[in-house]
């Protein structure tokens, strides 16, 4: 028997560090590990912290639970014929992981999978900041939380004492049956997963208006030329909140590669390239095409 990791978590939340994570500790116990890794945009850059040598699938530009159920079959199918021990599905941000789930079953290979349940990542600041989302993008945020069989209360260390009791205890009234484990930077023991097993959570599935119908979207830019790193950033801090994820390669003026640039709610990451990476950038969010890029001319 294969085991699967459902992998969810809203966008920005930590899954791809999870994700990483778990990898290392699994090549660690001598076991195979398999990735599946579901983008919402049409550039597979989280796919990049998948080491070398681990077999990884790709759904591009949709969800798992909608228009890539089928196509999660046959992903599923060819990491079967590499002989994986264990396998992780790391799902958009925008995806409901019991539809998710649902998808993963198939009585072509069912009796080979052990599936072990749905890990979820919950940033805990936006947790208790998640009043002020709308109210579908707030329906799924909360939705991944309910179904889980183990939450990760992630980036605990940005909370106060009693911000981590608040966000414990919603989690728990949201979710009794779940196992919570407050984290930073998704640590967590692999064996600590492996004593999971799957059960119903005994809660109705909400529809939360996934795909088409959820306002989350995603927009492609392309620089035309190096910007500052201080306009750059000071245009950061114009984002509307409704801006939740940014990732690519923005060239800046002074480097000759573009940098590889993440942003999650605020919160800024650039890491040095030594290549010659495409100058893109995706945005992931609700009302993108009024936002204006600086550096593509579309300011």
């Amino acid at each position: 028997m294969t085991e699967v990791y459902i992998l969810s978590g809203f966008l920005g939340s930590g899954k791809t560090s999870l994700l990483t994570g778990l990898i290392m500790q699994a090549k660690k116990d001598g076991l195979k590990p398999g990735v599946i890794m579901n983008e919402l945009g049409e550039l597979a850059f989280d796919s990049e912290a998948v080491e070398e040598g681990v077999p990884l699938k790709e759904i591009l530009n949709g969800c798992i639970c909608c228009t890539g159920s089928e196509k999660t079959e046959s992903q599923m199918q060819a990491l079967l014929h590499e002989d994986v021990d264990i396998i992780f599905i790391e799902t958009t941000g925008a995806a409901h992981p019991v539809e998710v789930l649902d998808a993963v079953h198939s009585p072509l290979f069912g009796e080979r999978l052990d599936v072990k349940g749905i890990v979820t990542v919950a940033d805990g600041k936006r947790y208790l900041a998640s009043e002020g989302m709308t109210p579908q993008v707030r329906m799924l945020f909360l939705e991944q939380i309910r179904h889980a069989g183990f939450v990760l209360l992630n980036k605990s260390d940005l909370l106060t004492d009693s911000e981590k009791a608040e966000a414990v205890m919603g989690i728990q009234a949201l979710n009794p049956g779940a196992r919570i484990v407050e984290t930073v930077n998704s640590k967590v023991p692999l064996a600590a997963l492996r004593s999971l097993a799957q059960k119903p959570t005994g809660m109705p599935v909400q529809k939360a208006g996934i795909g088409s119908h959820l306002p989350i979207g995603t927009r492609l830019v392309t620089f035309s030329k190096p910007v500052s790193r201080e306009t750059f950033e000071g245009w950061i801090r114009t984002l509307p909140e409704t801006v939740y994820r940014m990732k690519g390669y923005v060239p800046l003026e002074g480097n000759k590669y573009p940098s590889l640039f993440q942003y999650a709610y605020g919160m800024v990451q650039w890491i040095p390239e030594y290549m010659n990476m495409p100058a893109n950038l995706v945005l992931i969010g609700e009302g993108l095409s009024e936002i204006h890029v600086p550096g593509t001319g579309d300011e």
